[in-house]
């Protein structure tokens, strides 16, 4: 991950980090820009001088945790590669993501705002609906080099990503369940693969 090497940026980092764990641990209405303010060690004021408001500060916050995610899966095709072995070392990422206890709280605080606060998280859900994310990414690769069906990518990606976040995201956001263990994520990524390649594979 990139250091922020101006003391202007380290302190943005430092205030989005201090935030992320506020939002996760209290919640969104709970948390306050003071205690997020004393745990990056500056001044309440620098915390507005960066973000206008609380709810300003929580989108940005939601912004990087879903954009940090989707970096990880920003693996490019490799035509040399076979698509088992490709998609399985995607998923595996993607699985990585899912097992992350901060990553499940954060979603958690995000998803129960999106319910509770539309007006609060639409206007994020917008600006992450604007960025095409690796696995999309890779399908259109593929489908361009003539390895997957022609179709919409977009459209794909959300059928293998959804078979995996059905055991590794929804049960743990939902119902507090454990995280996934190795052989139980492993089964899943092997039959996410299978039945994606059983419809989409050309030919």
């Amino acid at each position: 991950m990139h250091t922020p090497t101006r003391l202007t940026d380290r302190k943005r980092s430092a205030i989005l980090a201090a935030a992320a764990e506020q939002f996760r641990v209290h919640g969104y209405e709970t948390a306050s820009m003071d205690a997020i303010a004393a745990l990056a060690e500056v001044s309440k004021r620098t915390v507005y001088n960066h973000f206008a408001s609380k709810e300003e500060l929580f989108a940005e916050t939601v912004m990087q945790m879903f954009e940090s995610s989707a970096g990880q899966l920003e693996l490019g095709y490799r035509p040399d590669r076979s698509l088992r072995e490709q998609l399985v070392e995607l998923m595996t990422l993607k699985m990585r993501t899912l097992a992350d206890p901060e990553f499940i709280a954060l979603a958690r605080v995000a998803i129960g705002e999106a319910i509770h606060a539309p007006e609060r998280t639409l206007p994020v859900i917008a600006r992450l609906g604007e960025r095409e994310e690796g696995v999309t990414a890779w399908i259109r690769a593929a489908q361009a080099d003539g390895k997957l069906k022609a179709g919409d990518p977009a459209f794909a990606a959300t059928l293998l990503q959804g078979q995996v976040k059905t055991f590794a995201f929804w049960p743990q956001i939902a119902m507090g369940a454990a995280p996934l263990a190795p052989e139980q994520q492993q089964l899943v990524i092997d039959a996410a693969v299978s039945m994606f390649l059983s419809y989409f594979a050309a030919g």
